[in-house]
């Protein structure tokens, strides 16, 4: 006999007016489909930079930046789902990060522009010499988006977030063996992990690279997924969490590890691209490569429709009506326009400014790190109020205090590479600055 739907305890919450909650962030899930979301949130392409990002630190301090952010992001995330099962408790569900700290920044652009370059590498691979440009790649992703964007609810796009958690698996394995392919034959670049000689670029660099893995491990709806979950929350948040842990731990150092031993300095912000060069054959079998691409488009298009959730509720909140269903015309229709509209906003952003990867650093400067590394010790500490003596009081403070100062060396350090690299921007272009 099926069991009863769990009851929200706090229906005056979701129900009586606001629309982008009822309907965008149904609470019906369980703990793996929190998993499946926060795995396709945190894991998702960007791994194949982590190469890029050891360029800055070398083998040591990479990994040792890779363990400590990863640890420490774990922990603020650990936090705040306490914070928001206390509010559950307390009779408040705050559901959004727009209500505790500041919206998502530019994701539903850059898995545009990143799904739009696929299309482009897998285009000139198959027609060296064919005329399609950049924007009209990420003209075709935009439509498919559009379609995929209908999807009426966070909860509803379970089944796809699990099918990145395997693509997410695959590619990555896929992108470790053609590495160790690479570094293996009679083809293999030349390696030197050797960092930049002057000081002050070596400083710049480490911490563009430990603001790029901290972007790498950003996740700032938290808040959205813990309410998809069917009350009460209390424990399964941290289950989901252990879950994506798991995936990101396993691929994170696999690539990391494989792409930068292959190339050292030289590796390249998509270690893809490290592997078929612009000069010389190819340093993997075309079919690895070719399947790990469209591995990669297919995540990106969850992770656009993940991060565009928000957008989603806050539009609902205003133009929907809670009283009539969720698939009324009363509701379906501007659902259909407003998030068609967003969609088009998106691609139009990401054809017009391709160069995202330069940008990646500051959005992790700016954005993650006082949002995942700072706000949730805040958040801790005002909320259960630990004694001064305890432990916990102190490892807050101290994550506070030191990531305050990573944020600010990395805002500074990814906006002087954003200056610098300037003279290559170019409106429409064909190519995405690295």
């Amino acid at each position: 006999m099926a069991e009863p739907p769990e009851r929200d305890p706090f229906p005056e919450f979701r129900l009586d007016s606001d629309a982008g909650a009822t309907f965008v962030l149904e609470s019906k899930g369980k703990w793996w489909h929190a998993g499946f979301h926060l795995t396709t949130a945190i894991v998702g392409p960007t791994i194949l930079t982590l190469p890029y990002a050891f360029r800055g630190l070398g083998w040591g301090l990479g990994f040792l930046c890779l363990t400590v952010l990863g640890c420490v992001t774990f922990y603020s995330y650990y936090l705040m789902s306490k914070v928001l099962e206390h509010c559950e408790k307390a009779g408040r569900r705050h559901i959004r990060f727009r209500e505790l700290a500041a919206d998502v920044l530019g994701v539903g652009i850059g898995a545009i522009l990143l799904a739009g370059e696929c299309l482009k590498i897998m285009y000139e691979n198959l027609s060296p010499n064919g005329s399609l440009k950049l924007y009209e790649f990420i003209a075709m992703v935009t439509v498919v988006m559009i379609v995929l964007s209908q999807l009426p609810s966070f909860h509803s796009l379970r089944h796809i977030n699990f099918a990145s958690l395997i693509l997410c698996l695959g590619y990555t394995f896929l992108m470790v063996g053609a590495c160790i392919n690479a570094g293996l034959s009679k083809n293999a670049p030349p390696r030197d992990y050797s960092l930049d000689h002057s000081g002050s670029s070596r400083v710049f660099s480490a911490f563009t690279s430990i603001s790029i893995i901290a972007a790498i491990f950003g996740n700032g709806i938290l808040p959205e997924i813990q309410a998809t979950l069917a009350p009460p929350a209390t424990g399964k948040m941290v289950k989901g969490l252990l879950m994506c842990y798991t995936v990101a731990f396993l691929t994170f150092y696999s690539a990391a590890v494989s792409g930068y031993w292959v190339f050292g300095n030289k590796s390249n912000s998509n270690i893809l691209k490290s592997l078929m060069p612009d000069e010389g054959p190819s340093l993997a079998p075309t079919i690895v490569l070719g399947l790990a691409v469209v591995f990669v488009l297919l995540q990106l298009l969850a992770i656009g429709l993940v991060y565009s959730q928000v957008a989603y509720e806050i539009m609902e909140k205003q133009s929907a009506d809670v009283k009539q269903g969720m698939f009324s015309k009363r509701n379906l229709i501007p659902r259909l326009i407003l998030r068609s509209l967003y969609v088009i906003f998106c691609g139009f952003m990401a054809a017009m400014l391709p160069f995202f990867g330069d940008i990646s650093g500051v959005v992790g400067a700016i954005g993650f790190i006082p949002l995942d590394f700072i706000l949730p010790m805040l958040l801790y500490n005002t909320t259960y109020k630990p004694s001064r003596s305890t432990l916990t009081y102190w490892i807050n403070l101290s994550i506070i205090i030191v990531f305050t100062g990573v944020g600010i060396m990395g805002s500074f350090s990814s906006i002087r590479k954003l200056v610098l690299d300037a003279n290559k921007f170019k409106l429409f272009s064909s190519d995405v600055v690295d």
